[in-house]
């Protein structure tokens, strides 16, 4: 049964944190380049969020796979803003448990720096 559970949590794990696609900014990459540059936005922090995978591992008030934004806004600070965005983008793990959280090379410093705002505008 503890096996059964465990298979089911990972695939759970698996399927939340696939990446979704952001339809309204892509970047199709060159046949000379295999990796796409990141792309900017103009969408708030939240509204990015929105359009990641974000959700399937976090939530605002509780802990999911990951962390919830106030944990994190509890945790963090403004000057922590670069090196969170560059979480966001390369990903990261065990600041808050085994589990890593995928990167997002698709996403601009400057939309990752939008997300870490909005997330630690969520501070008690």
């Amino acid at each position: 049964m503890k096996k059964l559970l465990l298979a089911g949590a990972m695939g759970l794990l698996i399927l939340s944190c696939s990446k979704k696609e952001n339809t309204e900014a892509q970047d199709v990459p060159s046949e000379t380049s295999a990796v796409s540059e990141p792309v900017k936005t103009n969408l708030s922090g939240d509204q990015i969020i929105e359009t990641l995978d974000c959700s399937g591992c976090h939530a605002v008030n509780e802990r999911m796979i990951g962390p919830s934004y106030k944990e994190i806004a509890e945790k963090y600070s403004d000057k922590d803003i670069e090196m969170l965005a560059s979480k966001i983008i390369e990903g990261g793990s065990g600041v808050w448990g085994g589990v890593p959280m995928a990167a997002h090379p698709q996403v601009s410093k400057e939309d990752a720096k939008k997300m870490v705002e909005y997330i630690l505008s969520q501070k008690k």
